[in-house]
């Protein structure tokens, strides 16, 4: 699956809140990882870290 497409699938996922102060936002983000199975947790973050190893590919191009 492409960036596209992943970009396309994780807007459909992504969940915001508004919190008004950082104490709210520190329980919200707690209270949403904590909602997460292990596996969505793990997935999430592998897709964070394959995202970041192609951002740095992309600026490695650009510079190079």
């Amino acid at each position: 699956m492409g960036m596209k497409e992943r970009s396309a699938e994780r807007r459909k996922r992504m969940v915001g809140n508004i919190a008004h102060s950082h104490e709210e936002a520190e329980d919200w983000d707690l209270r949403f990882w904590l909602s997460l199975s292990p596996q969505e947790r793990v997935s999430a973050v592998m897709d964070i870290h394959d995202d970041i190893a192609k951002a740095r590919k992309i600026r490695r191009k650009e510079q190079g």
